[in-house]
């Protein structure tokens, strides 16, 4: 894994919170909390542990602190959730931009809450951040199914012809 995966990663998630924003953003407040099936409940909540989870691998790898984790009754809609977002994607960014090879083998002490310490390299642990945003946009995508919506595709594999058509345009 090199800075340059890191960011190609970053990048996707970003792309595809774009494209996942764009249905999310039409749900009424009350289809955003609404209780339904999924790890965290509601789309909402899912939302915001994805945001507050990025963001705190982000800090713990010497990114922009995010102090404790975001609740998500903080956010009450759609807007309230993208607009601190976009801040977080651009604090994301800026953190990744200012990052050199070697500081991928940095090593961070963590644990997750009442665990036992684990040690790993930033390099890891970045590249987790990244996919564990993969992992739960699929499940806001069949949640926004459930209530009737459709969001678009935002496979890794669209994100690189996309990518390569705006290079070459």
């Amino acid at each position: 894994m090199t800075v340059a995966d890191l960011r190609e990663l970053f990048d996707y998630g970003h792309w595809a919170n774009a494209k996942l924003f764009a249905v999310v953003e039409r749900l009424t407040p009350e289809q955003f909390i609404q209780p339904v099936s999924g790890s965290h409940g509601t789309i909402r909540d899912t939302l915001v542990h994805i945001m507050s989870a990025e963001w705190g691998w982000i800090g713990r790898c010497g990114g922009p602190d995010r102090g404790p984790a975001l609740n998500p009754h903080d956010f009450p809609s759609p807007a309230n959730l993208m607009a601190l977002w976009r801040q977080v994607e651009t604090r994301s960014r800026q953190f990744l931009a200012g990052m050199h090879e070697e500081d991928l083998a940095r090593k961070v002490e963590f644990s997750f809450p009442g665990g036992v310490p684990h040690v790993l390299p930033v390099g890891l642990l970045l590249h987790h951040a990244a996919i564990h945003g993969t992992h739960h946009r699929g499940q806001v995508s069949l949640l926004l199914r459930l209530h009737g919506y459709n969001p678009d595709n935002f496979d890794f594999l669209l994100y690189g012809i996309d990518k390569r058509r705006s290079t070459t345009q």
